[in-house]
């Protein structure tokens, strides 16, 4: 496995679901993205009409090598959800901040790449616990640079190439991943 790919799962718990999808082509990942911002809204939707708690948030992390898509399954996510203006690649800015009028209310939607990290010490000392504790949505490539600090994700998606296209592998591991891998 390359190296990017290699994380401890010691710390995380059994995938309460877990689905592979063969992405051949371009096309096939922005039409996943586009699933996959159906699937947020729904469960966004089902959760603020069956209790009165709001919803907790998604934290999704990407991993994958160099030129695997990640980027590519943000950007067609945001575009489903809304989003119209340029997705830029945070890969200096670190995070790239989305706040999008959905028909369940504004949604915020935040883009880190962590790719630039040395140190997981670096992403505690960037601030961005608050991003992760506020209900948003939260896209994380190059999850492993921050170590175990960003703790279980909701959902966790692995591309990989395979000839001409990309398997992604997602495991969900909270209830709410679950409900959004089950709507892809």
């Amino acid at each position: 496995m390359p190296d990017s790919l290699t994380r401890s799962f010691a710390n995380l718990p059994a995938a309460l679901l877990e689905r592979r999808f063969e992405l051949p082509d371009e096309d096939a990942t922005l039409a996943f993205g586009g699933r996959f911002a159906q699937a947020i809204l729904k469960v966004r939707l089902a959760k603020s009409d069956t209790s009165n708690e709001r919803f907790p948030g998604l934290q999704v992390q990407l991993i994958g090598d160099l030129g695997a898509g990640k980027t590519t399954l943000v950007r067609a996510t945001l575009r489903a959800l809304g989003h119209a203006g340029r997705v830029r690649s945070p890969t200096y800015t670190l995070v790239e901040p989305y706040s999008l009028a959905t028909d369940t209310g504004p949604l915020e939607l935040y883009h880190f790449d962590l790719y630039r990290f040395a140190d997981p010490a670096e992403w505690a000392d960037a601030g961005f616990r608050e991003y992760f504790d506020a209900g948003a949505i939260c896209l994380v490539e190059w999850p492993q640079r921050a170590g175990g600090l960003l703790g279980v994700p909701d959902l966790e998606f692995t591309l990989e190439q395979e000839g001409e296209g990309r398997v992604l592998t997602a495991r969900a591991f909270s209830e709410t991943g679950k409900s959004c891998l089950e709507s892809c």
